[in-house]
């Protein structure tokens, strides 16, 4: 039997988090292109493209229940998505070395016959200051490639980061705590967890 609810995306983190708070899904990745439109603000962005992932599952899956989220780094304004090599990794660490940024995540939730619901959350990271050293170590990583912003808040990078103010998980990839609000409201049976807070 199928599971209630499909995850939208090939993320490991978003699965892991969903895992973790006992929610039953499947994994059917979407290949929604991820590229901001000139001028596009990154709220809009982030809601576009998580609408789009949800569409495009959806239309392959319409009698599930489809989990879409698309995450962004932004600073001052900017949006920082996954670096397209070393040099534009780099120049992103850099940016984001002893500073404020943001993170954006937006979730849509989609069902069969309606449009679902949507959330967008909002959290504040901010680095220490890091030495060239340290960013072209991080790099060597091979980690930052896959990730928005170029870095795991949860990775490797767990020892660049001052503080977080807003949902850990968000940083992560999901906002667990809006997520499940979510879920138990329109696909209860998908949760069999105990609905711990996330943060």
């Amino acid at each position: 039997m199928r599971a209630p609810l499909v995850l939208a995306s090939a993320s490991p983190r978003r699965r892991d988090l969903l895992g973790e708070a006992g929610v039953v899904f499947e994994v059917v990745p979407s290949d929604v292109p991820e590229h901001p439109a000139p001028g596009e603000a990154a709220a809009a962005f982030a809601r576009r493209v998580a609408r789009d992932k949800a569409l495009d599952v959806a239309r392959r899956r319409p009698e599930a229940w489809v989990l879409a989220a698309d995450t962004v780094v932004v600073v001052d304004g900017a949006i920082f998505g996954k670096p397209v090599d070393r040099d534009d990794g780099r120049r992103m660490l850099r940016a984001l070395s002893g500073r404020v940024h943001q993170v954006l995540t937006a979730v849509v939730l989609r069902g069969p016959q309606t449009d679902g619901d949507e959330c967008l959350v909002s959290s504040d990271v901010e680095f220490r200051s890091l030495s060239a050293a340290e960013i072209d170590g991080y790099l060597d990583s091979g980690e930052p490639f896959d990730k928005a912003g170029a870095y795991a808040v949860q990775g490797g990078a767990r020892p660049f980061v001052r503080q977080v103010r807003g949902s850990y998980s968000n940083v992560v990839g999901l906002p667990m705590d809006e997520v499940a609000a979510l879920l138990r409201r329109r696909v209860p049976h998908a949760v069999r967890g105990a609905g711990a807070s996330y943060g």
